[in-house]
């Protein structure tokens, strides 16, 4: 005789995974800010920052961004660095994206 499929408990699960996986997205999420030093800025900025890529349509400055991403991971991996490490000691991160006199995208 074949097993009868408990479809509730199995969506349950799948409840439950997906719960999971948003807790650990959202964790995941605050370690980055921290280990990028962007806990030191105020709420505003960084919302203000992601917004501004996200509107973004110049391909080529979010190739940029995606670039110093995967560095920035890259040597975390190698060095368990912070954000000094990415930039130098006492680089300033300005308003284009960039380290002092880079060129980010434009507001638009």
């Amino acid at each position: 005789m074949r097993k009868v499929r408990d479809y509730d408990a199995e969506l349950r699960a799948l409840n439950d995974k997906a719960r999971s996986l948003k807790a650990k997205r959202i964790e995941q999420l605050g370690q980055l800010v921290t280990a990028t030093g962007a806990d030191a800025l105020d709420a505003e900025t960084p919302a203000g920052v992601l917004l501004d890529a996200i509107g973004s349509k110049d391909a080529d400055a979010k190739e940029a961004w995606r670039a110093k991403g995967a560095a920035f991971f890259q040597r975390r991996g190698r060095k368990g660095g912070d954000a000094a490490a990415i930039n130098g000691p006492g680089a300033a991160i300005e308003p284009g994206g960039d380290a002092a006199g880079g060129s980010g995208a434009t507001p638009g």
